[in-house]
């Protein structure tokens, strides 16, 4: 083989081909294979917390949009799917501090592992299907892609559960499309790699049922243990939400979170944790939406929100938010938040007080 058929070759394995033209290689673009899908997403932020913190980070509970007086990138990610039919599989590599806040406890590269996974589909005729690997977490209607979510920064019940998962599931979605049904082997509680000591697997489920376009009701659940065997304490949790689209311009989401962990190993008593929320959202125009959000979050025992407090985390939470879309993929936000806490939680300066507004502005293009 010569030189000049051994360099068309590699071009034709990585999407492109190439022609004599006298004495040179003309290298033109071809079609993508068709199963193969690249698309990419980057949000950019700044966000003022009226508590300035010292350290320019937000409270601790906060996993998206933390970072104070800054302009930076929340998330940036490229993702490669492929799918034809029977095999289907997905890598997509990110940045940004939401990459940094949520995957801290990832070793090396993992910390920039936004989605790798591979499925099988186990039935030529039933969309059944078995996926191993890193996901996007089963858990919620809020998830790390802002573009995707009514309103800008995520929800307190959102930022305190899973993003993200790693492990096996089988699926089903009925022929209707109505209907979804997985059932989840999981290393852990949004983990990639167990904790040292755990020996044990967490498991999962998520029953979506869709009647018609524009109702969306959704039940998950979380069982299993996150901490070192010598430690065990069971945790069950559970998401509930539903998502209508009352009219053309009028939708409302409301969801709940409830958990229970063991007070200790092998305990009979739980802490338990529970957040409701209510998201409102009107479009204005076909470019324009605002959306209005209520929400509570009780974890009074610490379990995921520690304040050492007489009264635990007990915070209400209040948000405005305006929309507007410049182009198709493109979009441009603006939000206003407060937090109400019972006990004296936040930091302003060197006192400790109840209260934290702040103001959240991004960009988001999709790609």
């Amino acid at each position: 083989m010569t030189t000049k058929q051994k360099i068309t070759a590699f071009l034709s394995v990585i999407g492109l081909t190439a022609f004599a033209q006298e004495d040179s290689l003309k290298i033109i673009p071809v079609q993508i294979n068709p199963n193969l899908t690249i698309s990419g997403y980057v949000e950019t932020y700044y966000a003022y917390d009226f508590n300035e913190p010292e350290n320019n980070t937000r409270p601790s509970f906060f996993y998206s949009h933390n970072r104070h007086n800054e302009v930076t990138l929340n998330l940036g990610f490229i993702k490669a799917g492929y799918n034809n039919g029977s095999v289907r599989a997905n890598l997509a590599l990110m940045a940004g501090t939401y990459a940094n806040t949520n995957l801290a406890a990832e070793e090396g590269v993992l910390k920039n592992v936004y989605e790798a996974n591979a499925g099988v589909r186990l039935s030529k005729k039933a969309n059944l299907w078995v996926d191993a690997g890193i996901f996007a977490s089963h858990i919620g209607f809020e998830s790390a892609v802002g573009k995707d979510c009514w309103t800008l920064t995520r929800s307190m019940l959102a930022d305190n559960s899973p993003y993200y998962e790693s492990g096996a599931k089988i699926s089903y979605t009925s022929p209707s499309g109505k209907w979804f049904v997985s059932g989840l082997i999981l290393n852990g509680w949004q983990r990639i790699q167990r904790p040292d000591g755990n020996k044990t697997i967490a498991f999962g489920h998520q029953l979506t049922y869709r009647p018609n376009n524009k109702v969306t009701l959704n039940s998950s659940s979380f069982v299993g243990n996150d901490k070192p065997d010598i430690e065990k304490r069971m945790r069950y949790f559970h998401n509930l939400y539903g998502q209508f689209q009352l009219t053309d311009k009028f939708g409302l989401i409301a969801g709940f979170d409830i958990g229970a962990e063991q007070k200790y190993k092998d305990s009979e008593s739980y802490n338990a944790w529970y957040s409701p929320v209510v998201i409102a959202q009107y479009r204005l125009t076909n470019k324009m939406a605002i959306a209005f959000r209520g929400e509570y979050y009780s974890d009074e025992n610490g379990v995921i929100i520690s304040t050492d407090t007489e009264n635990g985390f007990k915070t209400f939470g209040y948000s405005a938010n305006f929309d507007y879309a410049i182009y198709d993929n493109v979009v441009w936000r603006l939000e206003v938040r407060s937090l109400n806490s019972k006990d004296d939680i936040f930091l302003k300066g060197s006192e400790v007080v109840t209260t934290n507004t702040f103001i959240t502005t991004a960009l988001a293009i999709s790609f």
